[in-house]
C-alpha cells in the first residue's frame, strides 16, 4: 500500500478547507512530474527500510513515519548506506533490513549504495520536512558530519549515463538505417531532433506535442521551432523556445507529413503493419529505438543508450570548436560546470602536449 505523501502540504489549522485543498494543489502543479516520482520512489525506500530496520525493537515503527524524524533515525540511515553489508555478519540489523529491501525490489544489491543515490534520498526527507515546516534531522551537527564522511568514504568516479557518446559519425550511422517505412521516417525525426535539438533528454522527446512544433518560417528559412514544457532544468513557462535548420528540420517536417500528425503526440508508436498508432511514445521505447538502429548499424547494443545523443551532441560542438555558451544555449544545461565536462575531455585529447613523447 502507497504511504501518504508527505512531499504534499500538511494539514493547517489556521486554513479553511478550501485554501488548504488550493495549496495542495498549488503544490502538485509546482512541482515537476519527475519530481514527485522521485520523491514517492524514495518515500517507498525510506519507510521500508525504517519499518524492517526497526519493527523488531519498537512496535511503533510498523504504522508510519513520524514527523519530525529523530536524529538516531537518521544517523542509522546514513551508517546503514555508508558501507558494504556483503562484508556484515547475517544477524547484522542493517544486512538484514537491507536483504528485505532486495525481496521489495527497492534495492539491488548488499553493496553500499552510490554517493548520489544516498544524497538524493536524503534530499527528499529533507523536502518532507520542509514541505511541513518541521525542522530536519539532517541539519544536527553529528548527523551533518557524519553525512560528509559517508559521502567522502564512498567516493567513486562518476560513472557515464551513456557509454559512448552519440557524435556527428555515429549518427549518421544510424541514420543510414533508417530508408523509406513510416518506422524509419519516425526514427529519422526522432534521433536528428534529439541530437540536433540540443541533446533532448527521452522525456523531452516523448512529451513534444504536435502543437508545440512552429512551422510558420520552415518554407521562407528553413527554420522549425519547438517550445518544451519544461525540461529538467527549467520549469513550466520558462523554457525557451529551440530552433531546427537543415536535415533536421527537414526529417522532422517529413516525419508530420507522412505520420499525418495534425495534433496531439508528436512521436508514437508504430504497429508491424507500418501503422502509426494514436499514442504517445514511451521513453522506454527511446531506449529500445536506440539500441534497435544501433544493431542495425554494425554496432553493439550497448554501445550507447539516449543519453549519448546529448553528450554527443555537446563532443561534437566541442570538437567543432563552438562556443560553450552557444552549446548550452541549446542543451539548456543550468551549470557551466556539467557541460564543462564534455569540452575538458575534448580538450586534454586535443591537447599538444599529449603528444610530447611522439
Amino acid at each position: 500500500m502507497k504511504p501518504p505523501a508527505p512531499y504534499l502540504p500538511a494539514p493547517s489549522p489556521t486554513l479553511s478547507h478550501a485554501d488548504q485543498e488550493a495549496l495542495t494543489d498549488l503544490y502538485v502543479r509546482g512541482t515537476p512530474a519527475n519530481t514527485l516520482r522521485a520523491y514517492e520512489r524514495d518515500l517507498l525506500y525510506i519507510t521500508a527500510w525504517k519499518r524492517t530496520r526497526f519493527c523488531e525493537t519498537d512496535a511503533a515503527f510498523k504504522k508510519s513515519l513520524e514527523w519530525p524524524e529523530r536524529q538516531d533515525i537518521a544517523l542509522a540511515f546514513i551508517l546503514d548506506h555508508a558501507r558494504d553489508l556483503n562484508d556484515a555478519p547475517p544477524e547484522d540489523r542493517a544486512r538484514r533490513a537491507a536483504e528485505a529491501l532486495i525481496e521489495q525490489g527497492l534495492r539491488k544489491s548488499l553493496a553500499c549504495p552510490a554517493p548520489s543515490t544516498l544524497d538524493r534520498r536524503i534530499a527528499s526527507w529533507l523536502a518532507f520536512h520542509r514541505m511541513k515546516n518541521l525542522t530536519s534531522p539532517f541539519g544536527a551537527p553529528q548527523v551533518k558530519q557524519a553525512r560528509a564522511k559517508a559521502r567522502r568514504a564512498a567516493a567513486r568516479p562518476p560513472a557515464p549515463k551513456s557509454q559512448h557518446p552519440i557524435t556527428r559519425d555515429v549518427l549518421e550511422q544510424l541514420l543510414a538505417t533508417c530508408r523509406g517505412s513510416r518506422r524509419d521516417c519516425r526514427d529519422r525525426a526522432l534521433l536528428m531532433l534529439g541530437w540536433a535539438s540540443g541533446g533532448r533528454r527521452r522525456s523531452e522527446i516523448t512529451g513534444l506535442m504536435r502543437e508545440d512544433v512552429s512551422l510558420k518560417e520552415f518554407n521562407e528559412k528553413g527554420l522549425v521551432w519547438l517550445s518544451l514544457l519544461e525540461t529538467k532544468t527549467t520549469q513550466k513557462g520558462e523554457t525557451p523556445r529551440l530552433v531546427l535548420k537543415g536535415r533536421a528540420a527537414q526529417a522532422l517536417v517529413h516525419w508530420i507529413e507522412v505520420g499525418q500528425i495534425e495534433d496531439g503526440s508528436l512521436f508514437r508508436p508504430i504497429s508491424k503493419a507500418d501503422r502509426v498508432l494514436q499514442r504517445r511514445l514511451s521513453p522506454d521505447a527511446i531506449y529500445q529505438i536506440v539500441r534497435c538502429r544501433l544493431a542495425l548499424a554494425g554496432l553493439p547494443q550497448d554501445f550507447a543508450s539516449p543519453h549519448g545523443l546529448r553528450s554527443g551532441f555537446l563532443t561534437q560542438a566541442a570538437l567543432d570548436g563552438a562556443p560553450i555558451q552557444a552549446a548550452m544555449r541549446l542543451s539548456l544545461h543550468r551549470s557551466m560546470a556539467q557541460a564543462q565536462k564534455y569540452y575538458d575531455d575534448v580538450d586534454i585529447a586535443e591537447s599538444p602536449a599529449t603528444d610530447l613523447l611522439g
